[in-house]
């Protein structure tokens, strides 16, 4: 089942309680390095193995959550189609704790407030697993791609700015 540490965060929680197969990593965040390809590195792991949650909306207020790697950047236009919305926009900082419950640096796709619509970059499927925040600074979640998207309801999508974008 699962190995994890002493921290329960609510995405913890709810992984055990449905059974899911991941893994707990804790890293050190005392150097003030939380930033994706930090923890990428901390956790020996390849930044496109490592993923960050980011929350966006559209001019209606309608919340989506997409997971890309730590060495992608979010296309918007790529987002928006994804959702099926003409535009769509990241959420200020200050409004993420208060919609998702976590804070930044520390906002897991599993667990939220309430479950938005999701979407996990298409190369996590590249990987037998990947790495997704547990829900607290210093806590990351190793679980297999299709488990993640199953339990949190996502769709795949080709999410991130290619290098000729740039």
């Amino acid at each position: 089942m699962s190995r994890t540490s002493a921290v329960k965060t609510n995405a913890v929680r709810l992984l055990e309680s449905a059974g899911i197969v991941f893994t707990a990593h804790e890293y050190p965040v005392d150097d003030g390095l939380i930033d994706a390809r930090s923890i990428a590195r901390k956790l020996g792991r390849t930044p496109d193995e490592v993923f960050k949650t980011l929350v966006a909306e559209t001019p209606a207020h309608e919340y989506f959550v997409f997971v890309i790697p730590a060495a992608g950047e979010l296309d918007l236009k790529k987002a928006a189609q994804a959702a099926g919305r003409k535009s769509i926009d990241m959420i200020p900082q200050k409004t993420l704790f208060p919609l998702t419950g976590y804070v930044h640096g520390g906002c897991s796709p599993v667990g939220m407030k309430k479950l938005f619509p999701t979407f996990i970059d298409e190369t996590a499927q590249l990987f037998e697993v990947m790495f997704v925040s547990g829900g607290k600074v210093g806590l990351n979640l190793e679980i297999a791609p299709d488990q993640l998207r199953s339990f949190i309801q996502a769709q795949y999508a080709d999410l991130t700015k290619n290098q000729t974008d740039k």
